[in-house]
């Protein structure tokens, strides 16, 4: 039992498990009854996605300096009780099935996911 980190829209891996897209906004121009079939995700949590003024500021992160500065604001976003807690629960269940989160973005280390995957690693969760 784990969580797997993805890319929203790639194949997926064996064993995968529910696929939790935790991304702010759904994909535009798929049909919602699409996405399952399509691998972007089976559930929508837009609670572990950055704050829509947050992706408004870094939608473009490419240098360091930007990336650390997101990567701190994220993480303080991810301090909040709700969020919390909802990290505190996927780490807890990856201890009983699989499941993968994931978000759209190409480059992992530029995306808030690798982030989620520290986050969900201190908590003690088992994560491929």
């Amino acid at each position: 039992m784990a969580i797997k980190i993805v890319r929203l829209g790639s194949s997926r891996q064996d064993h995968e498990g529910l696929r939790i897209g935790t991304v702010r906004r759904p994909p535009r121009g798929v049909r919602k009854e699409d996405y399952t079939s399509k691998n972007i995700y089976d559930v929508w949590f837009p609670n572990l996605s950055p704050s829509e003024a947050l992706l408004k500021e870094f939608l473009a992160t490419e240098d360091e300096k930007s990336w650390k500065a997101f990567r701190r604001k994220f993480l303080a976003e991810m301090k909040g009780p709700e969020a919390s807690k909802d990290l505190d629960l996927l780490a807890a269940l990856s201890h009983h099935t699989n499941l993968a989160i994931g978000c759209y973005c190409e480059d992992e280390s530029r995306c808030h996911r690798s982030l989620l995957k520290e986050l969900l690693l201190k908590r003690g969760a088992e994560v491929e």
